[in-house]
């Protein structure tokens, strides 16, 4: 019997008395579970609680959410990062009212299907919403599995990956699916956390854990080194007219796609002349930083007045209601929204 074998029972018993109170544990519809489980990828708990909330208020179930304007959709997701995934929630939407008559798919292989479902929300919403034995290995729960099996492998590989799904699914209880799935992401969410600073004392598992036997909890789990990400140096405009601010919004295609930005471009010069928009610069008003997954934009943000109301086709003037209401900026303009709301009195 290894650490995997022994798991269940202690895991579900620190779980029944330390599980955190959330509002989709509340109400585990696959809807609720879905969305919660979106949400969080790379968001903390806390912060996903007041989104949760609001975007429920608006798309309390999938026909609403088919139906909701993406511009609404967007603006919901302002601040959670990665746009595709809100884009595909509702492509699945989409689907599940199109081809599931609007009833949320049982079947793993079906909810896997569906736009932007990996194998670990797939495995997240079947156990949880419908009492499946399928795994839902993300990140906490591969960090878990290196630790208590003492497994050296990369877990950024997909045969890592593929290991603690086949052990955890060995070790899955068929009368408790959700909740094992549940407790082994609190286990890694709570207590064996990141960077070596797990709570071993309190893991339910520190009897049979093979890192802390070792004592090589702070050399587990391995991963491999990351490429360099590439510095992009760029500078963003704060152009106001008139109590508002100028917005463009980008490209259908690539990074940030579809979204309202502050204008800007690569270096440091002068209003591009292409843009073909009169303004008279104004000041230097400080710099900013916004790390993506593969590249960094260093910002220098200025300020400028334009001489009129004129704007470039795809532009638009945003005053402060639309800025907090109606337009979704990205998060890597965070530092320019807030100075464009500072400024909008002064440089109307």
């Amino acid at each position: 019997m290894d650490a995997m074998d022994k798991l269940p029972i202690p895991l579900l018993e620190w779980f029944r008395d330390n599980a955190r109170r959330l509002p989709w544990r509340d109400d585990p519809t696959p809807y609720h579970i879905w969305l919660s489980e979106v949400m969080l990828q790379q968001t903390r708990v806390a912060a996903v609680l007041e989104y949760y909330r609001r975007f429920l208020e608006e798309a309390p179930d999938v026909e609403a959410l088919a139906a909701l304007p993406e511009e609404r959709l967007m603006k919901l997701w302002q601040g959670l990062g990665y746009y595709s995934r809100a884009r595909n929630l509702q492509k699945a939407a989409r689907v599940i009212m199109d081809e599931h008559g609007g009833v949320f798919p049982r079947g793993y292989a079906a909810v896997r299907a569906l736009p932007g479902v990996g194998d670990y929300t797939a495995g997240a919403i079947c156990s949880i919403a419908f009492g499946q034995a399928t795994p839902a290995v993300d990140g906490n729960v591969l960090r878990v599995y290196a630790r208590l099996m003492g497994d050296n492998g990369d877990i950024s590989t997909p045969q890592m990956k593929k290991k603690a799904d086949q052990a955890v699914g060995r070790v899955i209880p068929a009368e408790a699916p959700g909740a094992f799935n549940q407790a082994l992401m609190e286990l890694g969410a709570t207590v064996c956390l990141p960077n070596g600073a797990p709570l071993c004392r309190r893991c339910p598992a520190k009897g049979f854990c093979a890192a802390l036997a070792q004592d090589r909890v702070d050399k587990l789990p391995v991963r491999a080194a990351k490429k360099p990400r590439r510095v992009e140096e760029r500078t963003v405009w704060l152009i106001f007219y008139g109590g508002r601010v100028a917005l463009r919004r980008r490209a259908e295609r690539g990074l940030l796609a579809g979204l309202w930005e502050f204008p800007n471009e690569l270096g440091d010069g002068p209003i591009p002349e292409e843009w073909g928009i009169g303004a008279v610069p104004g000041e230097y008003a400080g710099r900013a930083k916004h790390i993506f997954t593969h590249v960094e934009w260093h910002m220098s943000l200025r300020t400028a007045k334009a001489v009129s109301d004129a704007l470039p086709p795809g532009w638009i003037w945003a005053d402060r209601a639309g800025l907090e209401e109606t337009y979704a900026v990205p998060g890597a303009f965070d530092g320019a929204l807030r100075l464009a709301k500072e400024k909008m009195g002064e440089m109307g």
